[in-house]
């Protein structure tokens, strides 16, 4: 077997585990089989029968009436399938990771979480990348087949953008990426936003849209080490996104703790803004079991609701 063969067979295999685990795991706690999106009586035809006192005479079939010569009407069919989107960042920041993982592997993982349980209940699931300097869309498909293949392009490697001048990679465009979801996700689903939510809450405005229209989660991404640093001494810091460096005395313990005080203002500011645009909001680090995690968010909105 040559190498790549086995680098492939190996990738699949770790896939099914993932599966596997997953499935165990999360099966029946993101959302039922036959739960309909809105508490109605759906808008799909369905069996016709013969008219009854207090019957809606909106649902009056007429040609069958006109037919049979007796009132008939015909019922409706709950929405069931739920269609699911999913906006995944993969900025050059989600490369980074310092603990059990990168974040953009993390990110798969949760990915496939959603994907795989949607596709289990015969609904169908598609997917925004935003990759430096364009989106990429996969359509919504229903299946197994598809959720791999979906699982196989995130853990790919990606190709190399065009270096900035002052040689980074490029930032993602995330709010064009929601943007791009926005249009796709016509009728009201689920949409799955994975990011580190990073940088400026540009894409707020494009958020709340969304929540106010679907189901809305929000999977936030982070490192232990973008909240404090450690006391390593000289440091040299480096923006993947814009390429600037920055050089840090970390032995300064003003330093670090301004660093820290930082972070947790910029946390908190996401967590507010993911709030107020109704998004359920679960966070995954790169240094904790991502599954516990995300089992125990999943069973608290389970409870709450």
């Amino acid at each position: 077997m040559t190498t790549a063969g086995a680098g492939v067979e190996q990738h699949e295999r770790i896939l099914r585990q993932l599966e596997i685990l997953i499935t165990r795991k999360l099966d029946g706690l993101l959302h039922g089989d036959h739960q309909g999106l809105v508490p109605a009586a759906g808008t799909d035809p369905g069996e016709a029968r013969e008219y009854a006192f207090g019957d809606d005479v909106r649902h009056m079939d007429w040609n069958l009436t006109a037919r049979t010569t007796i009132p008939h009407v015909r019922d409706t069919i709950a929405e069931r399938e739920l269609e699911t989107w999913l906006v995944v960042d993969r900025s050059p920041s989600m490369d980074f990771g310092t603990a059990r993982c990168a974040k953009r592997d993390l990110a798969t993982a949760a990915v496939a979480a959603f994907a795989l349980l949607a596709n289990r209940a015969g609904n169908r699931t598609g997917a925004v990348l935003v990759d430096p300097g364009r989106s990429a869309v996969v359509p919504a498909r229903a299946g197994r087949e598809p959720a791999l293949a979906l699982l196989h392009r995130l853990s790919s490697v990606l190709p190399a953008p065009a270096p900035t001048p002052d040689g980074g990679a490029g930032a993602g465009d995330l709010p064009a990426g929601l943007g791009v979801a926005e249009r796709l996700a016509r009728r009201r689903g689920l949409v799955v936003v994975v990011s580190d939510f990073l940088g400026a809450n540009s894409w707020a405005p494009a958020l709340r849209r969304l929540g106010g229209r679907h189901q809305l989660v929000a999977v936030e991404i982070r490192d232990p080490r973008e909240d404090d640093l450690p006391p390593v001494g000289l440091l040299t810091l480096v923006d993947p996104e814009t390429g600037a460096r920055v050089e840090v005395q970390t032995s300064s313990a003003t330093l670090r703790a301004r660093f820290a005080e930082a972070a947790a203002a910029q946390r908190a500011e996401t967590a507010r803004t993911l709030r107020t645009a109704g998004a359920r909001h679960v966070i995954l680090s790169t240094d904790r079991d991502w599954l516990v995690d995300l089992v125990q968010a999943v069973a608290r909105w389970r409870h709450q609701r």
